[in-house]
């Protein structure tokens, strides 16, 4: 930041007001703080932020004095010699903006001057300072507080070092035995005046944090009530049961790692700061979502992971998460749902497969290969995680290959989309039967043929699938009438002579609101069933493209060259059309999808993905009409 292109008027006050200088003296310049003097300027160095100032030669002389007054008298003598209206008193209000900006100053302790450190010890009255608001209140808010440490092996080195690292902090805590807590596991309970910390667990207001670890791994929860943190422990150790390394020596610095991680967070907590996961300003962690810290010893390190466990205690937990809306958001929480050490999927990945024409993923289910196709790999791995949800989901339920099982997708819209063009293909298909007893005026077959003038996406896919992967295939489009009006296009790729990569048959289905959607969506599901079986013969699974994705895919604005044969412009096009869609098979079919939520006697892992799947904004339908899991199909608690 140049001081110079400041100016006065971003500065400056009007003539009479008080200004950041008059009002110097409340702050100081937080502990911690490194100044790097420069020819022309001023770099600072705080505990999270910095900010470099320049300007000209005497940029570092205004510096000096602004520092002086800041470990001095506040300001008074330099504001009575900087006259209101001056470049001087324009470019010192302009320094101190910059400190506040970049919360290099804290407020001084009452009577005090230069000296921000707190009641409880020097070296947590400096950390105070570096990282509080106000130091003060965060030291007196833990000196009223007391925590106990709560182990199975009280005399243990994780819960030892668990209350040296509370000592260090300025809490003397109060190790106790607790016979019902696992091995391996130590619980933090802070309780405030008069509350005893042994009723956390009916304490809203009570503040707790389990370490845990075991051979070669360990964890920290996020802060919770006893109960929430005992709940976030099971989960973490049952997910990371998994990970245990496998003999050698346990590295002498996890437990103290572990231990001083757990205390930091407990005394953020007490002390009204930000938790250190804030702090790291890992893009990968979802904000609003609580993240715990796994620490793995070989190589000896420790990082915050989003934590989506399967239990929900607290009132911030159990709060309805909002949907996901775009596909940023959704590609954000595959990470968090595929995990490695703390998911509940497998990480689609692209690996030796090809990405063109069609970008193909694989992943595992359940110990069996699953591969997914579309446009682009962003969009393969959304729906290759959507699928992988649906079979673990419905497990065990009749109709899991087919229509039946719950519908999985990435907030309401998308999954109502895909459960609908679900149940609109049985809908044709149950057409074409002769069955014509339901809410719709019969399928009317539609002539298509690549000539000019069709969409340009349709006539990509329909090139790529019949001239560059040598397909000779035909393709049936039907048009499904609603009594209200609304239209429905089915179309369906059908191989019409055997041949190396083809058996036959019919290659790609799709269900859009309009015709030339609806082959494009076909032959793009025809061409990933052709490169699958060429270059992922082994797959139980394969998971083709619709257009329910695009109401997730739209962009905000396309650049002016990209036209309707670009993906994002036709997702875009597609995405406009997705409303009254979705409308259309929802008179078609007669039935609206439902939330699904597993039945009370439910596998603890369908539980768990469910759990998960709720808090990163996913959603899960029942699949289709008539389908039920058990009596109550309801939102219930997230």
């Amino acid at each position: 930041m140049t001081v110079d292109q400041a100016g006065p008027d971003m500065a400056t006050s009007q003539e009479g007001e008080p200004d950041a200088l008059d009002s110097l003296g409340r702050w100081t310049l937080r502990p911690g703080v490194s100044v790097t003097v420069l020819p022309h300027g001023v770099h600072l160095r705080g505990w999270i932020t910095s900010v470099t100032l320049e300007g000209g030669a005497g940029l570092p002389v205004l510096w000096g004095r602004l520092a002086e007054a800041l470990a001095g008298d506040g300001g008074a003598e330099l504001a009575q010699a900087a006259v209101a209206g001056s470049p001087l008193r324009a470019a010192l209000v302009t320094v101190i903006g910059q400190l506040h900006d970049h919360d290099l100053l804290v407020e001084r302790p009452a009577g005090e001057k230069g000296d921000a450190a707190g009641e409880n010890g020097d070296a947590a009255g400096q950390w105070f300072g570096a990282v509080a608001d106000r130091p003060a209140e965060a030291a007196a808010a833990l000196i009223r507080n007391r925590v106990q440490v709560l182990a199975a092996r009280p005399v243990g080195p994780l819960a030892r070092a668990a209350a040296r690292a509370l000592d260090r902090a300025g809490i003397r805590a109060a190790t106790a035995e607790a016979a019902d807590l696992p091995d391996g596991q130590v619980l933090l309970v802070a309780a405030g005046p008069g509350e005893s910390p042994l009723a956390a667990e009916q304490d809203a207001e009570e503040r707790a944090v389990v370490v845990g670890l075991r051979p070669g791994v360990g964890f920290v929860t996020p802060v919770g009530n006893a109960r929430q943190a005992r709940a976030d422990a099971d989960g973490l150790a049952d997910r990371l049961r998994r990970r245990e390394a496998l003999g050698g020596a346990e590295h002498p610095g996890l437990p103290a790692l572990l231990a001083s991680s757990a205390a930091q967070r407990l005394v953020c907590a007490v002390a009204g700061l930000r938790d250190p996961s804030a702090e790291a300003g890992d893009a990968r962690l979802i904000p609003g979502l609580p993240a715990a810290l796994v620490a793995e010893r070989e190589p000896l390190r420790g990082e915050y992971r989003t934590w989506v466990g399967p239990v929900l205690v607290d009132a911030d937990r159990v709060r309805p998460r909002a949907d996901v809306r775009t596909l940023a958001e959704a590609l954000a929480r595959i990470p968090v749902l595929t995990d490695r050490l703390a998911g509940v999927l497998d990480e689609p990945d692209p690996g030796a497969l090809p990405q063109l024409p069609a970008a193909l993923v694989r992943s595992s289910v359940g110990g069996e290969v699953l591969v997914s196709g579309s446009a682009r790999a962003d969009l393969a791995r959304l729906e290759a995680i959507c699928r992988a949800a649906e079979l673990l989901l419905g497990k065990g339920e009749s109709g899991l290959e087919g229509e039946g099982g719950p519908v999985v997708g990435a907030g309401a819209v998308h999954a109502r989309g895909r459960a609908l063009r679900r149940a609109g293909a049985v809908q044709q298909r149950d057409t074409r039967s002769g069955d014509t007893t339901g809410p719709f005026g019969g399928a009317a077959p539609v002539p298509w043929s690549p000539e000019p003038g069709r969409h340009p996406q349709a006539l990509h896919w329909w090139s790529v699938l019949v001239r560059r992967l040598g397909v000779d295939a035909d393709v049936a489009v039907s048009r499904l009438d609603t009594v209200g009006g609304g239209t429905v296009f089915h179309a369906e790729v059908q191989v019409q002579v055997q041949g190396p990569t083809a058996t036959g048959g019919v290659l790609g289905t799709a269900v859009e609101a309009s015709a030339d959607d609806a082959v494009a969506f076909a032959a793009l599901s025809a061409v990933v069933e052709v490169q699958a079986a060429a270059d992922a013969p082994h797959a139980r699974h394969l998971v083709t493209p619709s257009g329910a994705v695009a109401s997730l895919a739209r962009p905000e604005a396309t650049a002016p060259w990209e036209d309707a044969g670009w993906t994002t412009a036709w997702l875009a096009e597609s995405a406009a059309r997705e409303p009254e869609l979705q409308e259309a098979l929802a008179a078609l079919t007669g039935w609206s999808p439902q939330p699904w939520e597993p039945p009370a006697d439910a596998h603890a892992d369908v539980r768990a993905l469910w759990s998960a799947l709720r808090q990163c904004g996913f959603s899960v339908l029942c699949a289709r009409p008539g389908h039920r899991t058990h009596p109550t199909l309801t939102e219930g608690s997230r």
